[in-house]
């Protein structure tokens, strides 16, 4: 795997976050720069503007509190958000003649995961911007109480991603954590504990991906380059052209469609063997001709996700993000120790020994950052729309998925299909305030149904 750990660290220290100007106006002229060298982001455009325009106007007169809860499709999403805030914001404000104080910025709720792999340098860039970090997979008291403390205090809006992590896809939305909702019913509590009269809002943010030009050449390059690591011969492309003549208006798609459900069976059959044969799953063997992904590749992954929870004696409750979140903080448990005050005060055995836990920790994660790079892939989404978008999306979650099986990062190196134009869906704003009364009676039901409106909202933008 990328960059095991092989031994163990000290507990995992809260990044408070610490807002400093310089350091924005910095990344002010930075992200755009790191954007056009290293992303395939060429044009990013917003709609329906005037809404957030509108909320940082009462934001800042003292009238609201609000959260902006978007979209997570893509790792690029950061540069695609800060550009709406940072440049697009001001620029309708001013055609509006709408007052508004610098900067239109906010305080982003992000993974405390994100320093460990991306490097503890962005932890201290992540503060500097006013960013707090959470940790997904349990009751993180530091990090909730600031979270809390910035949606009722904060110089700027809270922000997050509420599907909690990308799944690679524009056109479906994984269910949604209910962390924003609890949040926001908090700071509905605070403010009127401090008998503040500010209403509390949720605003939904689209966010979606459009190739510039279909460029099926760089697909087929791609599903080539797979096939080779899989060891799979090539199809005949005299036949699959010839009976691609049967869809002329799909010739690409029915040209290279088989070639991608034959790659991601192939995947299956040989994940299923490795389970079967050194995890001792109970999984009945089948030829290619009788899998059915959309039958089958959940249940791989069920089994995945099982093998790292025996390990770690976890419970296997709530859906595929559920069980991946607990799982994570089951590793970080053992490798970053809490339980372990003075690392300089073990002995060489017992430090010997922690750093054996740690290392078996790190493996059998593996399993679980598996599952992470196929969950959001189904047998149907391309079958059902085979848009250029949905091939591409499925093809690089099926290099994802190679990339872990080898040891590799899958974000390293990713292979890019081409210029992209980024979709901004600014929706409508959801008042929280006015759930009060139904979250003081049945708090569970409260959440759950603001977390399915909002799921319904960011599914209603996508632009299909």
């Amino acid at each position: 795997m990328p960059n095991p750990i092989t031994q163990a660290q000290p507990a995992l220290e809260f990044i408070p976050p610490d807002f400093n100007p310089l350091v924005f106006r910095a990344a002010q002229v930075l992200m755009p720069l790191w954007r056009k060298a290293n992303t395939p982001i060429a044009e990013i455009e917003a709609e329906n503007v005037e809404r957030i325009v509108e909320l940082y106007r009462q934001f800042q007169q003292g009238k609201i509190r609000f959260t902006i809860a978007a979209r997570h499709p893509s790792t690029h999403d950061p540069f695609a958000v800060s550009e709406l805030l940072w440049r697009i914001v001001p620029q309708v404000a001013k055609e509006k003649a709408i007052v508004l104080h610098s900067p239109s910025h906010v305080h982003a709720l992000y993974d405390r995961g994100i320093p460990l792999w991306a490097g503890q340098w962005v932890g201290w860039v992540f503060s500097k911007l006013g960013a707090t970090p959470i940790q997904r997979g349990k009751m993180d008291r530091q990090g909730l109480r600031s979270a809390r403390e910035l949606f009722i205090n904060g110089l700027f809006p809270l922000a997050a991603g509420p599907e909690g992590a990308t799944n690679g896809h524009n056109e479906i939305v994984s269910p949604l954590e209910p962390g924003i909702a609890q949040l926001a019913f908090w700071c509905v509590e605070d403010l009127k504990k401090a008998d503040r009269p500010e209403e509390v809002l949720i605003l939904p943010l689209g966010i979606q991906y459009f190739y510039i030009e279909d460029n099926w050449d760089a697909v087929e390059t791609l599903l080539s380059r797979m096939e080779a690591f899989c060891g799979l011969e090539p199809l005949p492309t005299d036949q699959l052209k010839e009976s691609a003549l049967d869809h002329p208006h799909l010739t690409h798609q029915a040209y290279l469609y088989p070639r991608l459900i034959r790659l991601g069976k192939h995947l299956l059959l040989l994940m299923e063997d490795f389970y079967r044969r050194f995890y001792h799953r109970d999984i009945p063997k089948k030829s290619a001709e009788e899998i059915e992904l959309t039958r089958e590749l959940p249940a791989l992954l069920d089994e995945a996700l099982k093998v790292a929870e025996e390990y770690f004696q976890v419970s296997a409750k709530g859906n595929v993000i559920d069980r991946c979140r607990r799982l994570e903080q089951a590793g970080w448990e053992r490798i970053y120790r809490e339980d372990i005050e003075d690392f300089e005060a073990l002995s060489a055995l017992e430090r010997g020994l922690a750093d054996r836990v740690a290392e078996e920790a790190s493996l059998r994660m593996w399993h679980m950052r598996l599952v992470e790079s196929f969950v959001a892939v189904t047998g149907q989404y391309v079958r059902e729309k085979p848009t250029f978008e949905r091939f591409a999306e499925t093809t690089l979650l099926v290099w994802d998925t190679i990339a872990r099986i080898k040891g590799e990062d899958p974000f390293l190196n990713r292979p890019e299909l081409g210029p992209q134009r980024v979709k901004l869906t600014v929706g409508e704003p959801i008042s929280v305030s006015d759930r009060a009364a139904n979250y003081q009676q049945k708090r569970r039901s409260a959440i759950a149904e603001l977390t399915k409106d909002l799921q319904t909202a960011l599914e209603n933008m996508i632009i299909s």
